[in-house]
């Protein structure tokens, strides 16, 4: 993250809650900031496919569902895709900075042109409804900017510090409503603990014929999973 922490890069994506003051009460700021995190990461791991999966589905439409998914899971090389030309960066040619005055329409568009999976993250955040809220607030255009300003590329920042600056959003908005942290995320440390006390009696557990079973029924963010 040259040289920046997972806490700083946290702070400054909660500092945009500067620009909630007012249409939001502090305990409802992370109603905005969470899913725009989450679509800005997005934005950024699909830019560099951007036009080639655009590309490519215009040649797929006729197939059936299961090989657009396939072949444009393939030219992202992620588990998900969009298909809107839309994107946050201002400076691309279809960026959803262009229209202001339409800002509201496209940005559910541009959410509605991803792939299922996505969408459905989206609709468990009921994030439609903050759109059409800041819209009527007109606050919309400077909160998309201020994303739009977010450098969240992989190359700067890896998807284990992104799941770091994720749940430190978790912890700020927690603290913010007056709610444990810990209720929603396990500490890092705490995890690393258990995962230790799991593992401590094997001298080589890649050469053993033990099979440690780890179950995380909640998930959450999946730092357990990903520690361990």
């Amino acid at each position: 993250m040259n040289g920046e922490t997972h806490s700083q890069l946290a702070n400054f994506i909660w500092s945009i809650c500067n620009l909630l003051r007012g249409p939001y009460k502090r305990n409802e700021y992370r109603k905005v900031i969470l899913p725009l995190t989450v679509l800005r990461r997005f934005d950024c791991l699909l830019a560099p496919s951007k036009d080639a999966a655009f590309e490519e589905y215009q040649t797929l439409k006729t197939k059936p569902e299961r090989v657009i998914q396939a072949r444009l899971q393939s030219i992202t090389g992620h588990r998900f895709y969009n298909l809107s030309r839309m994107q946050f960066d201002k400076n691309a040619d279809h960026s959803l900075l262009n229209d202001p005055n339409n800002l509201a329409p496209n940005l559910n568009s541009y959410i509605n042109g991803f792939s299922g999976n996505v969408r459905a993250i989206m609709e468990k955040f009921k994030f439609s409804e903050q759109i059409a809220h800041m819209a009527e607030k007109n606050i919309l255009f400077e909160v998309v900017k201020a994303f739009a300003a977010i450098d969240l590329s992989p190359q700067r920042v890896d998807n284990v510090q992104m799941g770091y600056v994720f749940e430190e959003l978790i912890r700020i908005g927690a603290e913010q409503s007056n709610e444990e942290a810990g209720e929603h995320f396990t500490p890092r440390e705490v995890i690393k603990l258990m995962v230790n006390l799991l593992l401590v009696p094997e001298q080589d557990l890649a050469q053993s014929h033990v099979v440690k079973t780890i179950y995380d029924p909640a998930c959450g963010t999946g730092g357990m999973l990903s520690v361990a």
